[in-house]
Order: structure tokens, then sequence, then C-alpha cells
């Protein structure tokens, strides 16, 4: 098990409107090794403020895994294809882990 502060490994959380293609757009990432995988949940509901006024919406979250020198790259891919004007977009350092899966996420992206 690998600890600390850097294991060159990255999650990256997104939601998206419910009825998006999600799936194309995680196989172009695969396909483009920006991601090694990613788990969608689909049909959560969201709510929150927007323009003075609360949302609630059914959207699907992804949860991207990656290594920490793609993520740049990543998060302008998505916000390219995203159809939100401000998407939730957000990462988080891997700060342990199962070694060759980390090993694994790591050599899946190599440019």
């Amino acid at each position: 098990m690998e600890n600390g502060a850097e294991t060159g490994v990255i999650s990256i959380y997104i939601t998206f409107p419910a009825g998006f293609a999600v799936e194309d757009l995680i196989a172009s990432l695969l396909d483009e090794k920006l991601i090694a995988c990613a788990n969608l949940l689909p049909e959560i509901t969201s709510l929150y403020m927007w323009e003075g006024r609360m949302e609630r919406d059914r959207e699907t979250v992804a949860i991207l895994k990656t290594s920490a020198d793609r993520a740049e790259a990543l998060t302008a891919r998505i916000r390219a294809a995203h159809p939100y004007e401000v998407p939730c977009i957000v990462a988080w350092p891997v700060i342990g882990g199962f070694t060759p899966y980390l090993e694994w996420v790591k050599t899946q992206t190599q440019a």
C-alpha cells in the first residue's frame, strides 16, 4: 500500500445533466489516454443555488481516475465538451492506495 501526499494519481469528480451522453465522452477520454477508468453514478438529485434561485436537477456523476500530469489536459477536454456554463469539475489527490492499481492508472494514461 502506497501512502503519503504524492502518488501521482488524482480523482476528478464531475456532474453532468441527466441525458447527456456521458458514456460517449468517457469512451473518448479512454481512447485519448486522458483517463484510466471512470465510475458513473446515474440519476442523482442535485440541489443548488443558481442566479438567485434554488434549482433541483437530475444529474449523473462521473469519477475519473488519471495521473496528475494529465489533469490539465483532461480538465480542458471536459470543459470543451460539457454543456453547463459553470460545470462542477473538481480534483483531489490520491494520497494512498494499492500500489499495483496506482501504477496501472499511471501506465494507462501515459501520452
